[in-house]
């Protein structure tokens, strides 16, 4: 028994997610006391698998056809059906994205169970896992605990777990060629999803100052933006700064928005509904401005300031000029 982590490739480079499925697995891994592998699907996967096995890993599987060399979701259910029946596999995790959504769930269907999609945290009861997911929009968190012999699915959310907490080592590789037959291959390979293109994609920043309601009026961004461009960070908002109009849609986060993890999240304004929570939580550091010090955001904030934007925000300015000299 193992579990093993389905890693993303497009054209032969990682999908950034993939890593952060590598950092989960290996938790899941120690939590449950079982070895943890992984698996590179697609044509010439095999120095990606050469890349994944300098992380702590008991071996990394590098699923090569033909076949595999452009997504469809047929080939791949085929080949990872074969690679987890090869394995058996007590847990498999997957980057919840795009093609995942896509495949994945027939996978699960194949041996009897679902795919528990977009997870934010798991704990472990009796051996056996117990997902945690979002609902109604991050109003609620629900429980989900599988049944049966397994193996069990889950997908997880984008930003729930770092990938700078990986451990490295170092694993054997693996070749595995799955039996694929061309006359079950119902699609045909088209372009790979390309999301829209963006200004700005907060998911890369190392710095976010993003801000709320507490800016009052449309006329006050720049005085956020000011502390932005003093820390060379990207300025974000919350979901009625974007509905309002005041700053782009691209720029938000939250659960109908962006999903990032940066070094730094400086919240300014911001009271902390759990739909915004939900995009930011992953960031390594959170810095609270608000002049509720009741305010929930001062629940997962590492550092509070209670006090007044329009005062706080200016001083930190200067402080930070002076600080660069």
């Amino acid at each position: 028994m193992s579990v093993l982590l389905i890693l993303e490739q497009q054209g032969g480079k990682w999908h950034r997610m993939s890593w952060e499925t590598l950092a989960a697995g290996q938790q899941f891994g120690a939590s449950l006391g079982e070895p943890v592998e992984a698996a590179v699907i697609g044509a010439g996967a095999a120095a990606l698998a050469a890349e994944a096995a300098t992380k702590k890993l008991a071996k990394v599987y590098a699923v090569e056809h033909d076949l595999l060399k452009d997504y469809t979701a047929d080939a791949y259910t085929a080949a990872v059906e074969q690679l987890i029946r090869k394995t058996n596999p007590k847990l498999v995790l997957f980057p919840h994205t795009y093609q995942v959504r896509d495949f994945a769930p027939k996978l699960a269907t194949r041996f009897s169970q679902v795919l528990v999609s977009d997870v934010i945290s798991a704990r472990f009861e009796a051996g056996s896992p117990v997902f945690v997911r979002l609902l109604f929009q991050g109003k609620l968190n629900g429980d989900v605990r599988v049944t049966g012999g397994g193996p069990y699915f889950a997908s997880l959310q984008a930003g729930a777990w770092r990938a700078d907490s990986l451990e490295s080592g170092s694993a054997t590789v693996e070749t595995f060629t799955p039996s694929l037959d061309a006359s079950k291959i119902r699609q045909k390979p088209e372009a790979p999803f390309r999301e829209s293109a963006r200004a700005v994609d907060l998911t890369a920043a190392e710095i976010i100052v993003s801000v709320g309601r507490g800016i009052k009026e449309k006329e006050n961004i720049p005085v956020v933006e000011e502390l932005a461009k003093a820390l060379g960070a990207e300025l974000a908002a919350s979901r009625p700064i974007c509905d309002a109009g005041w700053l782009p849609m691209e720029r938000q986060v939250g659960s109908s928005g962006q999903t990032v993890a940066p070094k730094v999240y400086i919240a300014v304004g911001i009271s902390g509904a759990i739909q915004h929570l939900v995009g930011m939580k992953g960031a390594k550091s959170i810095v609270a401005i608000n002049k509720d010090a009741n305010a929930p955001i001062f629940e997962v904030a590492d550092y509070g300031i209670v006090g007044d934007l329009f005062e706080v925000v200016p001083a930190l300015v200067a402080e930070v000029k002076k600080a660069k000299g």
